[in-house]
């Protein structure tokens, strides 16, 4: 059922192209997968986010625990009919909001303990909870639950998530009874590669569908991811899809790729968007300034969205100075699509055998890549 086949390789580099096959359809990789936290990916309809050629998105199991509740949407028929997008959804397993709502929490061999920040009551999220939760969910590809170590941390500290990480992967995987989700482990070890190899062989062993990599863009410098990712990859199966966790801007996509990387998730294009940030091909354009007033020409001539293909810049420019909902959805939709373009000409120049000199100049210091 979740079958990952390689379509190419890059001779020069590890990149490859291939697709994962779900219950809901095939994913096609490289991806990048926008982020639905709540079963809504903000301020796109399902049918929008279609246009943007995403082919999965990600939703989050603490935030639904929360509200409206997994058995809420277990009644509805599954996540999926849920929030009407019939495409393969990746839930992530609550582990990220460990380290994200470090000041509500406390951790424990046993799980975490959240303090709800909507009533105040105390939320207990155990591996064997988080798998149920997503169970009820019915997402196609689960995320094991993990400790995500902030940064900096000590060498100690680190180890200590890495070990908790790795026996919650465990429980994880005996909790897990359905045959229509792959589970997926994650490996941490911060900034220190032993930690990092350690994790990754512990994973490995587990023979799941796919591995992510975790506990990087959490405030490390980017030549530590880039590090991370250098190391790692040789230390992976081969024949499984690689998933780096919270990372989407382009030069570190391209990177990534270039070294074997399948996955992406990131909130910054539609966190962008809602603040009137437009991504153009590699740059970031503020819709707010007065350089837009009368510029009538489509944000980007060569992006088939919505937002370009209806729209002027001018016009964006007074939906984002007036504060209309409209202009941050534009945005947002925009940016999303300009990630998911820049993964599919990633894939599409490594069928052509050109991906090393359209996109591997962007894992040097050169500023030359692709004109895609």
């Amino acid at each position: 059922m979740f079958n990952f086949q390689i379509k190419a390789n890059c001779s020069n580099t590890d990149a490859r192209t291939g697709t994962f096959s779900t219950p809901h359809g095939i994913i096609s990789t490289p991806t990048f997968m926008p982020v639905g936290t709540l079963g809504t990916v903000k301020g796109i309809t399902s049918q929008q986010l279609k246009s943007t050629g995403a082919n999965i998105v990600l939703s989050n199991t603490y935030h639904l625990h929360i509200q409206p509740g997994e058995s809420v949407v277990s009644e509805a028929g599954g996540l999926h009919d849920f929030m009407a997008w019939d495409g393969p959804i990746l839930t992530d397993s609550g582990g990220f909001q460990v380290f994200s709502l470090s000041k509500l929490n406390q951790i424990n061999d046993h799980g975490v303990s959240f303090k709800n920040p909507r009533n105040g009551k105390k939320i207990e999220l155990t591996p064997k909870k988080a798998i149920q939760i997503q169970m009820a969910l019915g997402a196609d590809i689960i995320m094991a639950f993990d400790q995500c170590p902030s940064y900096p941390a000590t060498e100690n500290d680190v180890k200590d998530a890495c070990n908790r990480t790795n026996t919650w992967l465990k429980h994880c995987i005996e909790a897990h009874t359905r045959s229509d989700q792959a589970l997926f482990g994650i490996v941490q070890g911060g900034c220190f590669p032993h930690l990092r190899e350690h994790c990754a062989k512990f994973v490995s062993d587990c023979d799941l569908p796919g591995i992510a990599i975790g506990g990087v863009s959490v405030g490390e410098p980017v030549t530590e991811i880039h590090s991370i990712v250098r190391n790692l990859m040789p230390l992976l199966p081969y024949e499984k899809p690689r998933y780096l966790m919270g990372i989407g801007s382009l030069k570190e996509m391209a990177v990534a790729v270039a070294n074997g990387v399948d996955l992406f998730d990131c909130v910054i294009p539609t966190r962008l968007g809602r603040h009137g940030t437009a991504l153009v091909r590699d740059e970031r354009w503020n819709l707010r300034n007065a350089r837009f007033r009368n510029d009538f020409q489509p944000l980007d001539k060569t992006c088939n969205c919505e937002a370009c293909t209806f729209y002027t810049r001018a016009y964006l420019h007074h939906l984002i100075r007036s504060e209309e909902l409209l202009g941050l959805s534009l945005l947002s939709l925009h940016n999303l699509t300009n990630l998911i373009r820049f993964t599919k000409a990633m894939s599409q120049s490594i069928l052509e055998g050109s991906f090393s000199e359209d996109f591997a100049p962007w894992n040097k210091s050169s500023d030359s890549h692709h004109t895609w």
